[in-house]
Parts: C-alpha cells; sequence; structure tokens
C-alpha cells in the first residue's frame, strides 16, 4: 500500500444523488488534523500527526520517509524513540568479558547516561556529543580513562546503527573530536632500578622480577604461571593463563586478548625459577576458569602465598610491590598509619617497559618483541616503544661514508689504468 495523508476533520460518504462528498468529521477541529500514513519494511502500518495547515510538512515528511526505505535507511519511529540508557543498558551485557562488562557499567552509569542517558537514539547529532566531551572535561574527566568512556559511547552507538535505531554514529562526524590524549614517553628504569627492586621483595617473590624484566610477562602472567608452562629443556617459557579477578573472585583465564604466546626463557630467568622452585615448593591451586562460576581447574603455580593459597594482587602491590619501591627509593616511604602513593608509572609493568628497552637496544626487531610482550598489533609496539629504537643517524652515515669511499676509490683506479 502506498502512503498517503489522511484528513481526520472531513469523512467522505455518499449523498442521496450516489455522489460521494466530503463532510465533517466528529474530530472536526480538535486534535491534529492530518495523519501522514504508510507500510513499514516489517509489513505494518506506520504514521505520524501534523496540524492544521501543516498538510505541506505532512507530504514531505511522507516524501522523505519512502525515499529513506527506497535508498535503504530508514529508521522506524519506535527504534528510534528507544533512549540511549535503555539500548546501552542491554548492549552491554553482551561485553565479552565479564571484568570489561563490570568497567564498562560502571563508566556508563558515571559518566555518559547523566548527560546523554534520556535521549533518544533517533534525536542524536553531533553536537550533543561535541557537548557531552566538552562536559567531561569540565568535570576534569580526562586522558585516556576519557577516551575509554568515549570509545564505548562511540560503540554502543554503533552497535545501534547496525540494529536500525538511528542511521548513522554522530561521533562519526568530522566536527567530534575525542577527548585528547597527552601521549607521555615510556621512560623505562635502569637495570640497576630494577635490582634494586628485586633486593626490596621479600625473597618468595623476588623472582617475579624476574619473569617481568627478564621475560616481559604482565603481573596477572607471573602470578599464573604454573610448572608445566616453563620448559628448561627449550629454554622457553609458554605464557598460555593468567589469574585475574572476575567481578572481584579470582579465576584462571587466558592471557589478555586470548593471545597464546612462547617466550624465550634466559639462562639467568631460568636459574632463578630453579632456585625458587627448590626453596618455595610450587603448590596446587584450584579456580574458576575465566568467569567465577567457570569450570574449576587446577593448577601448580611458581608463586604462592606464605600460607599456601594463590597470591593476591591487591595485597600484593600495596605491601610488597610499594614497599619494594620505596626500598629502591622509587617512591617516598609512607609515614606510620598511613597508605604509600599512588605511582602509576612505576607498576610492575615498568619491568616490561624494561625488558622491552633491553631488547631494542640489543637491536630486536618490532614484530619479535611484539609477539613475545603478546599485542596483537605490532603498530601498538612501535608507537610505545619506537623512540627507544637506537639512532639510525650513525649507520646511515657510515653506510653513505662506506658508498663514497668506495666510488672515490673506484674512480682513482679507473684513472690510473688510462
Amino acid at each position: 500500500m502506498a502512503g498517503h495523508i489522511q484528513d481526520r476533520w472531513y469523512k467522505t460518504e455518499v449523498g442521496p444523488d450516489g455522489k460521494t462528498r466530503k463532510v465533517k468529521s466528529e474530530r472536526y477541529g480538535t486534535g491534529m488534523r492530518y495523519r501522514a500514513r504508510y507500510v513499514g519494511p516489517d509489513g505494518t502500518e506506520k504514521s505520524k500527526s501534523f496540524p492544521d495547515r501543516q498538510k505541506r510538512l505532512a507530504e514531505q515528511w511522507l516524501a522523505h520517509t519512502e525515499a529513506d526505505m527506497a535508498r535503504g535507511q530508514y529508521i522506524d519511529p519506535r527504534a528510534a524513540r528507544i533512549t540511549f540508557q535503555q539500548y546501552a543498558e542491554n548492549w552491554v551485557t553482551h561485553a565479552p568479558d565479564p571484568n570489561t562488562q563490570a568497567s564498562m557499567e560502571s563508566q556508563l552509569r558515571l559518566h555518559a547516561f547523566p548527560y546523554l542517558g534520556s535521549r533518544p537514539l533517533g534525536s542524536f547529532q553531533p553536537a550533543h556529543i561535541r557537548d557531552w566531551v566538552r562536559q567531561l572535561q569540565e568535570n576534569g574527566v580526562r586522558g585516556s580513562y576519557a577516551r575509554t568512556i568515549y570509545s564505548n559511547v562511540r560503540a554502543a552507538l554503533s552497535a545501534a546503527v547496525d540494529d536500525g535505531h538511528l542511521p548513522r554514529n554522530p561521533c562519526a562526524a568530522r566536527s567530534v573530536r575525542p577527548p585528547t590524549v597527552d601521549n607521555k614517553r615510556v621512560v623505562p628504569w635502569t637495570a640497576e632500578r630494577v635490582f634494586a627492586v628485586r633486593a626490596g621483595m621479600p625473597e618468595r617473590y623476588q623472582t617475579m622480577v624476574d619473569l617481568g624484566g627478564g621475560c616481559g610477562l604482565r603481573q596477572g602472567e607471573i602470578l599464573g604461571v604454573a610448572v608445566d608452562a616453563i620448559d628448561l629443556a627449550a629454554n622457553t617459557l609458554h605464557v598460555v593463563q593468567q589469574l585475574k579477578l572476575s567481578r572481584s573472585k579470582p579465576v584462571f583465564a587466558p592471557p589478555k586478548g586470548g593471545k597464546l604466546r612462547d617466550v624465550p626463557l634466559p639462562g639467568p630467568v631460568a636459574d632463578a625459577l630453579r632456585e625458587h622452585m627448590k626453596r618455595f615448593p610450587p603448590g596446587e591451586i584450584t579456580l574458576p576458569w575465566k568467569v567465577a562460576d567457570g569450570p574449576p581447574v587446577t593448577k601448580r603455580l611458581i608463586f604462592t602465598g606464605p600460607r599456601g593459597g594463590h597470591v593476591w594482587r591487591t595485597s600484593l602491590n600495596e605491601e610488597v610491590w610499594k614497599r619494594a619501591l620505596a626500598s629502591a627509593d622509587v617512591i617516598p616511604d609512607r609515614k606510620p598509619g598511613e597508605s604509600y602513593a599512588e605511582s602509576r608509572e612505576n607498576g610492575m609493568h615498568a619491568l616490561r617497559h624494561f625488558y622491552a628497552s633491553v631488547l631494542l637496544d640489543a637491536g630486536e626487531n618490532i614484530k619479535a618483541l611484539a609477539e613475545y610482550l603478546g599485542h596483537s598489533d605490532p603498530g601498538l609496539t612501535l608507537r610505545v616503544y619506537a623512540h627507544l629504537m637506537p639512532s639510525s643517524q650513525e649507520r646511515t652515515r657510515k653506510a653513505i661514508e662506506s658508498t663514497y669511499k668506495a666510488m672515490h676509490l673506484r674512480t682513482k683506479q679507473g684513472k690510473r689504468k688510462t
């Protein structure tokens, strides 16, 4: 059925003479006069009402709607009326990881829903996103955290476009800029600092520093290293799991991004592991796999707590790692009754930066380094560590000098022959 405009103030009836004529209906003079009606792609009738003297506007709206259907750009008005919060609350439940889901829910609830939550999806314009980004900055939400929140909102709106709730993502407009992030260059620790921090750790945890600084493992991967992951005969460490928290519950899970990898096991690190296992025998730990209610998995972990359980990351960071940082004069020591100051750049991740800097200084290529670090994209590795690569200026000078010397030598030899 083709779309048409219904005039609800008049109706058509047959007169005594058998001819049709228009007469006033019971609704004459009240309510919206015109109703634009059409059949949507789902086969159901849709409509929109317009007031008296707005027939031309109703005709234009109907024409635009039919053109959108012909181009495949039609948006069902009912779908467009769903608010961003209604859609995003359902969308976030499909996050692949419970920890990711919990983090996204918190970020949206605190920083997106108060500004964008009540807006119908079909009404979004780039200006709404620009205003929201500005409000984030004015409220002190900045840097990489703000960029993460923005990325979540953009992803939710992209999914809404795919699901037919709005025609295009307002975040994709050229006038919209994501929150700015000051890219701080990684400043790797010196070897002296690494070993000073290691010396400040309790003996049962010192080898953690070797796995971070000597194999490039993340903290969760270090805590989850099991006996069967260490291949001393092949001098290889199989990074196949991590120990993490899923909604505050400890679980075993694949490494970040699900990227399993093999890492070269240097001799000194292998020796440290042998000595550690001799002094602190591995313990069997049973935890759920991936999520808190996942199937139980038992592993013989290299690192366990003094009472035999797994090592809790929070207590390790606050009571062990930061104390070692203070003993090495990396951060100030805490006063009695107080906590250590926050120092994100000096977390255990600093050991990975040290590992990367050592490999690059030795001439290792970015692709290999990305593989050892567990990065899915070597481009990420390059962006983070490019400034640590040895300068090519000296190599360039020597290469050109060598070429010129060889050319001059051949020229002289040619002159002698003639």
